[in-house]
């Protein structure tokens, strides 16, 4: 048994017979390697006393530095800072870093004329030296004027260079929420630029009664700007309105003969022949009826037109291009204007507060056109305005009634059209995939 078991040992199976091998080629290569390492652990006795040191000194040449003038010394500093509300000249020059020095010399000169005219948030723009003097400062005013006060050898010089106009393109959209103006201000889209947007849509929306709460808009229109400040607001050149889920596009066209008008990107025009509404933003107080329960009199008769709730000195405007045919006082109307347009239509504008300078008989008005204002004249309960559209002499419903529109671009255009505004229709769908301002 014992013999057996030591043929066992002596003799490997085939499967360790291979293994074995590379086992023992491992081993093998690896003890001269941990010789080496402890050959190198043990042998703190080494003696180095006799290798040979050796020290070279070279000598370099030095670079030739160029001697540093006075003046190339001094360091000046350019800041910009925003007016703070209430704020002084003489702190917003402290702020900024000027002496106090310097500062009572300005102010005690007639430069000092641009401090009574501070603002909050206006642009400021100085150079001082590392001792506070005051360089140059320069203040952008809320029309872009650009004021530069300028030290000189006696004493602080005041001018107004002329900045030359820049344009810039600016793209905004939003999301009703909850009206138009409060979109619009979320969208920083200025006043101004929604009101127009309102005109462009007029003839296809009416925004009294038509915008819904999650309608989108984008805008794409011109800003001036003069030494970095917006001075006004320029065209639109295009937009779009979604309303009710229902898309409306204007882009801006330029005829062969200058005439910019709004067209669909198919070059349907968008200035037809009467606005939806003769007032910008307003309610509906009472509808067309031919039965109605005045609210006056007491007994019911036909109300021939249909009213729209406004304060009073609201701007009307006249729905489409006329000639006045009355500008008076007439019974229950109160103050009234009535226009003749073209193709039998008529428009009564009445309870008037006043009229317009130059509304007069025979007076020709254009389309938007500021005919008079809201009031409360003739027989009527508040300030409103009671407005009617006539065919041939007949009232019609103002709301529903099919308005006149205007030719189609011509056929000869056309690729004209395509050439100008492509690349604002290409931006409209870039902005309807950004992220649009909302007011929650």
């Amino acid at each position: 048994m014992q013999q057996q078991k030591l043929k066992s040992l002596t003799h490997p199976t085939p499967l360790l017979k291979r293994k074995l091998p590379t086992r023992g080629l491992l081993l093998a290569a690896l003890l001269p390697l941990f010789g080496m390492v402890t050959a190198y652990g043990i042998a703190p006795d080494t003696d180095t006393r006799d290798i040979p040191v050796q020290t070279l000194i070279e000598n370099l040449p030095l670079p030739q530095l160029a001697p540093v003038e006075a003046d190339q010394a001094a360091q000046v500093f350019h800041l910009e800072e925003r007016v703070l509300s209430g704020e002084t000249l003489g702190a917003l020059l402290s702020r900024l870093g000027v002496s106090t020095q310097d500062s009572a010399l300005l102010m005690s000169q007639s430069a000092a004329q641009i401090g009574r005219s501070l603002r909050s948030g206006q642009r400021v723009q100085v150079e001082v030296s590392e001792q506070g003097e005051l360089l140059q400062l320069r203040l952008t005013g809320a029309d872009g004027t650009l004021n530069r006060i300028s030290r000189q050898a006696d004493g602080f010089v005041l001018d107004q260079p002329e900045v030359a106009l820049e344009t810039r393109v600016i793209m905004r959209s939003g999301r009703i929420e909850s009206s138009l103006f409060a979109a619009t201000d979320a969208a920083s889209l200025p006043d101004s630029v929604a009101v127009k947007m309102a005109d462009i849509f007029g003839t296809q929306l009416d925004f009294r009664t038509d915008l819904r709460k999650g309608d989108t808009f984008s805008i794409i229109y011109e800003m001036a700007y003069r030494n970095g400040e917006p001075t006004g607001e320029g065209k639109i050149l295009s937009a779009e309105y979604v309303n009710a889920g229902k898309a409306h596009r204007a882009v801006l066209y330029r005829s062969p003969s200058g005439k910019d008008e709004y067209y669909s990107p198919s070059g349907e025009s968008l200035s037809k022949g009467f606005l939806r509404s003769p007032l910008e933003f307003s309610r509906i107080t009472s509808g067309f009826s031919n039965s109605r329960k005045h609210p006056v009199y007491g007994f019911h008769r036909a109300h021939t037109g249909t009213d729209f709730g406004a304060p009073t000195g609201t701007r009307v405007k006249a729905v489409g291009d006329a000639v006045v045919t009355f500008a008076g006082r007439k019974g229950g109307y109160g103050n009234l204007v009535i226009l003749r347009h073209q193709n039998g239509y008529e428009t009564y504008y009445a309870h008037l507060n006043g009229f317009a300078k130059g509304i007069r008989r025979g007076a020709s008005v254009g389309q938007g056109e500021i005919i008079g204002y809201v009031g409360a004249t003739g027989t009527a309960t508040g300030p409103h305005l009671h407005y009617e559209v006539r065919i041939g002499g007949q009232p019609r419903n103002p709301v529903t009634v099919k308005l006149p529109g205007s030719p189609p671009l011509p056929v000869a255009q056309r690729a004209r059209f395509q050439q100008q505004t492509a690349i604002w229709t290409q931006r409209l769908d870039q902005l309807r995939g950004t992220n649009l301002a909302a007011l929650d």
